[in-house]
């Protein structure tokens, strides 16, 4: 690949990320890979499931990103990658791995992707959706019951005990590195336009090339 643009799609849980991540994917198509942190988080087959579910998924330490970084530089090379894949439902990566192919565009989406400088030195584009706490939370309890079978109960406890104060600690500070911030996330109209042109600029010259 001579030339692999790498977007960074980062901010608190709920505020939007996969809005915006979807929207470039139906924009560009196959010219577009999304790699989630979410995968890189590290395996714990050796704990017991009531083991896992007491870990800390909003630490940094919590993810393989060392790794992340690795496979990023194989595709800019234009080396397919063995991308891991994590089971929300038992707190595990599992066995299997997705092959990724290079594509033009990378997208690296995840709440804590600006916190490691070394990642950070990857992007090309580095965006942080910002959005209010409350709708945030929100957000979150209906994705984690409905889409991740999880009580109301442990949603609401792990979002006290864990994610907002190390929202507090490390993904709110880590906005500070970032090139755009958008407000309201996806349905940020002019911030989408920009995003979109400047996707759209660097794959027009690559044709050209």
């Amino acid at each position: 690949m001579s030339d692999v643009m790498v977007i960074g799609i980062a901010g608190g849980t709920g505020s939007g990320k996969t809005t915006i991540t979807r929207k470039l994917m139906k924009e560009f198509g196959a010219d577009v890979w999304v790699i989630h942190h979410d995968n890189y988080y590290k395996a714990h087959h050796d704990m017991s499931y009531e083991e896992r579910a007491k870990l800390n998924y909003d630490h940094p330490n919590a993810f393989e990103t060392e790794r992340l970084i690795r496979d990023l530089r194989r595709l800019k090379l234009g080396h397919p990658i063995e991308c891991p894949v994590y089971d929300y439902s038992i707190h595990d990566r599992t066995e299997e791995t997705v092959t990724v192919c290079p594509t033009r565009v990378i997208i690296v989406e995840g709440i804590l992707i600006y916190e490691n400088r070394e990642l950070c030195r990857e992007m090309d584009i580095k965006l942080y959706v910002d959005t209010d706490a409350d709708v945030r939370i929100l957000r979150r309890i209906v994705r984690d019951v409905r889409d991740r079978g999880r009580s109301l109960d442990s949603v609401i406890d792990q979002y006290l005990t864990t994610v907002k104060p190390m929202h507090e600690e490390f993904v709110e500070p880590s906005k500070r590195n970032a090139d755009i911030i958008i407000p309201q996330g996806g349905h940020n109209q002019v911030a989408m336009q920009m995003v979109v042109e400047r996707v759209r600029a660097h794959l027009s010259r690559e044709d050209k090339e």
